[in-house]
């Protein structure tokens, strides 16, 4: 039985392979999603390994929140790195001054804007040699005093910089030049992971990221024999307790873990998800392709039942093979894997988040999982089959006439698969009134979508006659070739519905995520400029960076700058909830923001008062008239003030949450008296690159600001979501892909099957071409069959979504994009089309003699 078993393996290669490849992308996926997820956190971790190498111990400053920053680090000092250096154990003392700087690349643009993380200024702190071991120089000179730099290298090769150059740079305010000196070496892997390190001298250091004369961290390496928990305690026990504590670098290099296998987890998860799709479509292409293997060998089969064969050994044999293709689909799906690890980083980085390099990591928990999966979904999508096959009667096998299932199967799946229908349809229909997207409602609505596509997937072969006879009106056109060819596909509805499932999931994803795709683009592009009457918007990135003081009244004297109002942006938290507020002037507020106040006005604004936002109101059950206790900015427990609420107004992104008095905010924000947003009117409306240019050069070229007009804003939130929807469609072109390669299985199969039948068509007439057309006509109506199931099921769960979607983004409105759907129809009848031509070559290809006399 196992060579019987070998024998059909090798009897169709080419079945063979397209089942392989159909089941060796999921295994794809899943071993390059955990080949990517081990070889990245290896990344990572040997990047922390070599930050945290020498790193014994750790002094870092502690101070009550709202401390000033001498207050803060006043206890890290040259005094204390002096002590620390007499304690028993360490080997050396270094003390730093590191913080978050950004720099302007040669031509102005901004390094590394978008990202929090990445930015990273240095003090050059030199050794007993005269050296900084941890900022080695490669180049020129360490800077000397505050109008001089050092970069590393890949920083300063990234920006175009070259000895000599002035670099521009800004940590949290005024716009900085300083001549580049030196390029320096690093080993922090952040930095040669795409990061920038700007390195000053001490002093200059010192000023900006601690204060003056003070560090903001003390890190000490430890003498042989001297173990890191002992270290940390002698170190402890010199610091003042209020002030400062010692942190030991395994503690530091765990904490760093914990957020390394966070970010891989959340990046791993959408490559899985697709993993998993791929793996159920090809399963689908599994179940149908051994299904029919089974109804064409049933005659072996019956023969090695009356030869002695039991049901056992008939089910085992089948079973061998589908573990056969289930092996050679695993290693095909784990080499492809490989390639796809090695991809990956490309596509989920950006240039504001890149990954760390470092050679792949191959765990045996990845290869085992691979070969898991690759077997273990082939021999259970073959194992009903096998089963069916079994049940059968060696006498009643012997039959030329294929067997039918029997009408009580057919009405019981029927009945299962509208159920199915029904409960989808039901829990979609319950997310009716939500407004929304909480986990709740979210889980209730993948799983109901999930229910809704599996149902049609079950109710298939009942759907496939009257939807087939109703697209025959247009096969009829071609004649007795079109007649046949659809009498052909009602032949076997269960077989039809096997073949269009794996179009129908592929189609219900595709149309489902393009009509989200196009709704949240556009209530995207509605939200980007919702409340906002201003032609540009001059924004800090954070708002623990501002717009410095000058930059405000520059603006102001732009030549066609009519109005400028200044957005002081912070937090407020009242009783726990915490949202944002933005501080504004109430004169020039009306000009340069689109406020729709329910009750009350932005013109009653005053020092304590507040306007709070619709959405507010209803959370915090307020209206206009009561006051709120609530505090504005960081470290607010104890700073709570009374504040009156004098309007409410509906959600406006511009505005954010709650609008203050900009004075009020100003002072408690996240930096003292800043503001981060500067509203500009321009005189009739004008944008131009000229006015845009005037308006960087008026704040300095800051890499903290960005300049946009309201065009530009629009863009710049339509990207975001175009790129996720990207990647999205191209892992969801694997699918579609899948479902060719299911339907060209499938065609094969079922010309190898016909063979007499067209026999007998050749001889009575019928030529090549009409034989090729025949074949296409088939696969057309399959493919329009699944499409149109796809395309209802896509369509309806998109709308059901609509509340969801709507309660995370107010503008968004069910909105289908009919070009792009109409292209997804006629890329799946492409994929029918497409998937038809060699069997149909085939078919056309046989003889008819030949044909006829074959058993």
């Amino acid at each position: 039985m196992l060579r019987t078993a070998l024998r059909n393996v090798l009897a169709h290669k080419a079945r063979l392979v397209m089942t392989v490849l159909a089941v060796g992308l999921g295994v794809a996926f899943i071993s390059g999603s955990l080949v990517f997820a081990d070889s990245t956190t290896a990344a990572y971790r040997a990047s922390m390994s070599r930050d945290y190498a020498d790193v014994a111990v750790s002094v870092t400053a502690k101070s009550p929140p709202g401390a000033s920053e001498a207050e803060q680090y006043g206890a890290l000092d040259d005094v204390l790195v002096h002590k620390l250096s007499a304690v028993p154990g360490v080997a050396s003392v270094r003390p730093a001054a590191d913080g978050s700087v950004t720099l302007s690349a040669k031509d102005g643009t901004p390094m590394r804007p978008g990202s929090k993380m990445g930015r990273f200024g240095a003090a050059y702190v030199p050794g007993p040699g005269g050296t900084d071991g941890r900022h080695p120089l490669t180049a020129g000179r360490a800077p000397r005093d505050g109008g001089e730099v050092a970069l590393d290298r890949g920083t300063a090769a990234a920006g175009g910089y070259v000895l000599g150059d002035t670099v521009t740079l800004a940590k949290d305010g005024p716009v900085l030049r300083m001549r580049l000196v030196g390029l320096v070496s690093t080993g922090d892997g952040r930095v040669n992971a795409g990061g920038t390190l700007a390195v000053f001298d001490k002093g200059t250091a010192q000023k900006s990221f601690a204060s003056p004369g003070h560090y903001n961290r003390i890190d000490l390496s430890a003498k042989a024999g001297t173990g890191q928990p002992l270290l940390a305690e002698r170190v402890t026990a010199m610091l003042p307790a209020d002030r400062a504590e010692a942190t030991t670098g395994a503690a530091q290099a765990e904490q760093q873990s914990v957020f390394v296998n966070g970010k891989i987890h959340s990046y791993a998860r959408l490559p899985v998800l697709f993993a998993v799709v791929s793996l159920f479509i090809g399963t689908l292409l599994i179940v149908n392709t051994f299904t029919m293997l089974v109804a064409g060998r049933s005659r072996e089969i019956a023969l090695l039942r009356a030869i002695g064969a039991t049901r056992r050994q008939v089910v085992r044999s089948v079973l061998a093979e589908a573990a056969v293709v289930g092996l050679a689909a695993s290693v095909l799906g784990f080499a492809v894997g490989l390639g796809v690890a090695v991809a990956l980083p490309g596509v989920l980085g950006t240039s504001d988040d890149l990954m760390p390099d470092g050679p792949l990591v191959i765990g045996p928990t990845t290869v085992l999982a691979s070969v898991v999966v690759g077997v273990g979904v082939t021999v259970l999508a073959a194992w009903l089959p096998s089963r069916r096959a079994a049940r059968i009667a060696p006498v009643e096998a012997m039959r030329t006439v294929g067997q039918a299932p029997s009408g009580m199967a057919s009405r019981v799946r029927a009945c299962v698969g509208l159920v199915v229908v029904a409960v989808g349809v039901g829990l979609l229909f319950s997310l009716g009134d939500a407004d929304s997207a909480t986990d709740e409602n979210l889980r209730t609505a993948l799983f109901g979508a999930g229910l809704l596509v599996l149902g049609l997937i079950t109710t298939a072969p009942l759907l496939a006659a009257p939807v087939i006879r109703s697209l025959g009106r247009f096969t009829t056109r071609f004649g007795v070739v079109g007649d046949l060819a659809r009498e052909n596909t009602l032949r076997d509805p269960r077989r039809t519905a096997a073949t269009a499932a794996t179009l129908l999931i592929s189609t219900a994803l595709v149309s489902g995520l393009a009509v989200i795709d196009q709704s949240s683009s556009r209530a995207l592009d509605a939200q980007a400029a919702a409340g906002l009457s201003a032609d540009y918007v001059i924004s800090a990135r954070d708002t623990t960076t501002a717009v410095a003081s000058a930059d405000l009244r520059r603006v102001a004297d732009v030549p066609g700058v009519r109005t400028s109002s200044a957005v002081a942006d912070s937090t407020i938290d009242a009783d726990g909830l915490v949202k944002t507020i933005s501080g504004v002037d109430p004169e020039t507020v009306g000009e340069v923001m689109r406020l729709r106040f329910l009750s009350g006005s932005a013109e009653h604004l005053r020092p304590g008062t507040i306007a709070v936002s619709q959405s507010f109101a209803r959370d915090r059950h307020v209206t206009t008239g009561e006051r709120v206790r609530a505090g504005i900015g960081p470290g607010t427990g104890d700073r709570d003030e009374s504040y009156t609420v004098v309007g409410v107004y509906r959600d406006n992104p511009t505005a954010q949450d709650v609008i203050g008095y900009r004075t009020d905010v100003q002072q408690r924000g996240f930096l003292h008296d800043s503001v981060q947003r500067i509203l500009v009117r321009t005189a009739d409306g004008a944008v131009s690159p000229d006015l845009e240019k005037r308006l960087r050069a008026a704040v300095s070229d800051s890499p903290l600001l960005k300049v946009q007009s309201r065009a530009q804003l629009v863009r710049e939130q339509a990207g975001v979501a175009g790129d996720l929807m990207t990647m999205v469609f191209g892992l969801l072109a694997v699918g579609v892909l899948i479902s060719g390669l299911g339907m060209v299985n499938t065609l094969a199969m079922a010309v190898s099957e016909r063979t007499r039948e067209i026999g007998v068509l050749r001889a009575i007439g019928m030529d090549r071409g009409g034989v090729r057309r025949m074949i296409l006509l088939e696969a057309v109506g399959v493919a329009a069959f699944g499409t149109l199931l796809g395309l209802a099921g896509g369509l309806f769960g998109a709308w059901k979504v609509s509340g969801l979607a709507g309660g995370a983004i107010p503008q968004y409105t069910f909105s289908p994009p009919w070009g792009t759907l109409a292209c997804v129809v006629l890329l799946s009848l492409c994929v029918g089309a497409v998937a038809a031509v060699l069997p149909a070559r085939r078919a056309a290809a046989l003889s008819p003699l030949r044909a006829v006399t074959q058993s």
